[in-house]
């Protein structure tokens, strides 16, 4: 097999105090931390749309990155990019990776020979990837001009049968590579203007095509997690799985909890307007958290940039929550990210890859520190220890009604007296000491 990465030996654990550009710091994947390792705790993932295909085009300019690997045969490329992929993974110790359809095999004439081409690509993936696994595949149902006003959210029943049909395709590529897990993102599910909108029954719509979509995984073996990957805009103005919170919402609405999870991005929440641990704590208080979409954004633009993750206490809160949720199942830790344009040889996509994840490894070493040292969770439950008994308790038993409130409250008077501090800048701190203590 061709060597596309001549020069880039597998990348190596060396410690924190090593200059070695091309080696982990504080990722090793073979160290035992909270009785598994590391590679298991994290489950790190390669994005193929973003590192086999990604070229730095942006809205203001072309490709500045080479990413036909070689080739020019379109199938040529798609092979390439498989050796290309599972290379990178090799040598970063990477087990995962997650695909889009329109990823890993291109789009032809008519949906028959694209299909052809997808068993073609996933023929060869399956042939060569040994004990790398897929961690969740999904459709690529927004690119093209069929989708300009959504898929399962189309006004045309004609393109509601086209991504159904293209879906039903990525499940069984899914499937045939051992994938655990499927996702929606609904780039074009929303819409620009309600003027000329049915909100109700483009809803109504999404549950069918994803009620569809289970009956079917399930009546060919997927045993896995179906993720719904909330973003409240870009592309279009208003989209349905606008957050945690919304997606929720409609999950319960038309009965998919069941089945479904949600995939949180890091970049997603902030364009939310959330923190990155508030969309994961939604998740987990609600019990669908699933799995991580691995990026950040850039607060001074307004826009998904999908920069590679190095923000540290980013990642010791999303630890954190991944953690307290009882780790990682089907799911795991995608680098949904992409080199800056300005970073485009094939060294930057070792650089990218070794940043963010001994980002991760030291946030998930120093979130187990954090529960372990136990101030901060000890200040909570104290903080609500009210609610234990007397009065708090009768409160959650549901014993408390409004007139027995009122009687408390007419006997107790003022209760100001019963207020603590938050102390949130003591609780800062002490983040900050376990963080710079390691």
């Amino acid at each position: 097999m061709k060597e596309y990465f001549k020069g880039i030996e597998k990348i190596r654990y060396e410690g924190k105090d090593s200059k070695n550009a091309l080696a982990f710091k504080y990722y090793n994947p073979d160290e035992i931390v909270n009785g598994k390792p590391m590679r298991e705790n994290l489950k790190f993932a390669l994005s193929w749309w973003h590192t086999m295909g990604g070229d730095g085009t942006d809205m203001f300019g072309v490709g500045t990155q080479d990413k036909k690997w070689g080739e020019t045969d379109p199938m040529a490329v798609a092979k390439a990019k498989v050796d290309a992929a599972f290379e990178i993974m090799d040598k970063l110790s990477i087990d995962y990776f997650c695909f889009h359809d329109r990823d890993i095999a291109p789009e032809a004439d008519n949906l028959g020979l694209t299909n052809e081409r997808i068993d073609t690509i996933t023929d060869y993936m399956k042939e060569n990837m040994g004990s790398k696994k897929l961690l969740w595949g999904t459709a690529n149902c927004f690119a093209n001009p069929r989708y300009m006003h959504g898929a399962g959210t189309s006004p045309s029943a004609d393109v509601f049968a086209f991504a159904a049909a293209q879906i039903k395709k990525a499940i069984e590529a899914t499937v045939k590579l051992g994938g655990n897990g499927y996702v929606f993102w609904g780039g074009r599910e929303g819409y620009e203007t309600l003027l000329n909108t049915d909100m109700k029954l483009e809803q109504d719509n999404m549950a069918r095509l994803m009620r569809m979509a289970v009956d079917y995984a399930r009546s060919i073996g997927f045993k896995g997690d179906f993720y719904i990957e909330p973003k409240p805009k870009e592309p279009t103005k208003h989209q349905y799985d606008f957050d945690t919170a919304t997606v929720l919402g409609f999950l319960r609405k038309y009965d998919l909890l069941k089945d479904f999870r949600i995939n949180i991005e890091a970049n997603h929440a902030t364009l939310a307007q959330h923190t990155f641990q508030h969309e994961l704590r939604v998740a987990r208080d609600n019990g669908v958290f699933g799995s991580i979409d691995a990026n950040q954004g850039d607060p001074l633009l307004g826009w998904d940039t999908d920069q590679f993750p190095t923000n540290i206490y980013d990642a010791v809160f999303c630890m954190y929550e991944v953690i307290k949720a009882g780790g990682f199942t089907n799911g795991g830790l995608n680098f949904d990210a992409k080199a800056r344009r300005g970073s485009f040889t094939h060294e930057d996509i070792f650089n990218c890859y070794i940043a963010g994840m001994d980002t991760f490894a030291l946030g998930y070493k120093a979130a187990l520190r954090l529960i372990e040292d136990g101030r901060i969770e000890n200040f909570v439950s104290q903080r609500y220890s009210s609610f234990d008994s007397g009065i708090g308790a009768d409160i959650i038993s549901g014993k408390a009604d409004f007139i027995s409130l009122e009687k408390y409250a007419l006997e107790k008077g003022d209760v100001l007296d019963s207020l603590t501090s938050g102390e949130q800048e003591k609780l800062e701190a002490i983040v900050n000491n376990i963080l710079f203590s390691m």
